[in-house]
């Protein structure tokens, strides 16, 4: 783990983090502990004699392994999850939110590549609707 980022989730390292597979991409996801726990007191609403969210949940958490950070800032990720991932040398660390993404780093960079102009639409489709607060001048 680069040290910035030791140094920015300094008060949650001894915590523990959940690691998982991704939804919708073939990566990883490092979540802390906390909010691991937020995300399954929503997925624990669910009405579990709905089949569907009986599917949805074994797929969620298929694969979950709890992790913790070594004193060398290491964590180790188990080798079923390194498969499902395609992890093979480098890894890149993305930020996502409020969870940290973990990718082979040539799929993270292929994962990157859209046209300027489709990335545009996508910005206007995402954002373009959120409203600025009224006390914002810009």
């Amino acid at each position: 783990m680069p040290v910035g980022l030791k140094k920015q989730w300094a008060s949650i390292l001894n915590n523990g983090f959940v690691l998982k597979r991704s939804v919708f991409y073939p990566c990883l996801e490092l979540l802390p502990l906390s909010e691991w726990e937020k995300t399954m007191a929503e997925i624990n609403q669910l009405n579990v004699f709905v089949r569907k969210n009986k599917d949805f949940i074994r797929h969620y958490t298929a694969g979950v392994k709890m992790v913790e950070v070594d004193g060398n800032g290491r964590i180790q990720i188990p080798r079923e999850l390194v498969a499902f991932a395609g992890i093979s040398k480098n890894i890149v660390l993305a930020p996502s939110v409020n969870i940290m993404e973990i990718w082979d780093k040539d799929k993270y960079e292929s994962s990157l590549q859209i046209d300027e102009e489709d990335f545009a639409v996508l910005a206007e489709e995402v954002m373009g609707g959120i409203k600025k607060d009224e006390t914002d001048v810009s």
